[in-house]
């Protein structure tokens, strides 16, 4: 708890003024030293000529609530393209029989079209499909996820669109129907290019 400074009496100040009256300094031929300003001295350089003053802040541009906000040069991670992923996988099938696969050549045995379903809706519907065809002892299906694409509508948070395009392949790939499948490619435009996958069945 700090303490409370009283104010001088009147008697207490006419006391102090005659002692200080009655002092005689030591050294009067000497001169006091001189107390820079310690303002002063954060202000000047060590040769005495003034710093520059730092940048001004960035001013805040207005904004009014519900609005949308300006548009900025994009700076989070884009999602890696599909068709470069898979573009990238090392061809496990006939050599021969890709080229046609890939051109369009091969005849398509069977297809699902999951565009429109949510993750949740999507994963057991393709999951059936693929082992049934299978079973049936189908080798070329198409599994259409539609194109998609990322989108930012200028909100805080932007949003992704395309998320079954990129989801399928990686169920394809790691999951039980890994078993089953032997390569898996972006279609031929004639069966939805970029919005559709090859899927081309091992052998029963």
């Amino acid at each position: 708890m700090s303490r409370r400074h009283r104010s001088l009496r009147p008697e207490e100040e006419a006391l102090w003024k005659l002692i200080t009256d009655r002092t005689k300094p030591m050294h009067p031929d000497r001169k006091p030293p001189e107390v820079k300003s310690p303002i002063r001295a954060k202000t000047e350089a060590p040769d005495g000529t003034p710093r520059s003053s730092a940048a001004p802040p960035r001013p805040i541009e207005p904004f009014q609530l519900g609005s949308d906000a300006r548009h900025r040069p994009e700076t989070r991670m884009a999602m890696p393209d599909i068709a470069e992923q898979l573009a990238r996988t090392p061809v496990q099938m006939d050599a021969g029989r890709f080229r046609k696969m890939r051109s369009g050549k091969l005849e398509v045995e069977g297809r699902i079209d999951l565009h429109g379903l949510t993750l949740s809706e999507a994963h057991p519907r393709l999951m059936s499909f693929l082992f049934s065809s299978h079973a049936a002892g189908k080798r070329l299906v198409l599994v259409i996820t539609g194109k998609g694409k990322d989108r930012d509508d200028g909100t805080a948070i932007p949003a992704h669109r395309g998320l079954l395009r990129h989801q399928v392949p990686h169920w394809i790939t790691t999951g039980p129907a890994k078993s089953i499948v032997l390569q898996v490619t972006p279609a031929h435009r004639r069966h939805g290019g970029s919005g559709a996958l090859y899927i081309y069945l091992r052998r029963r």
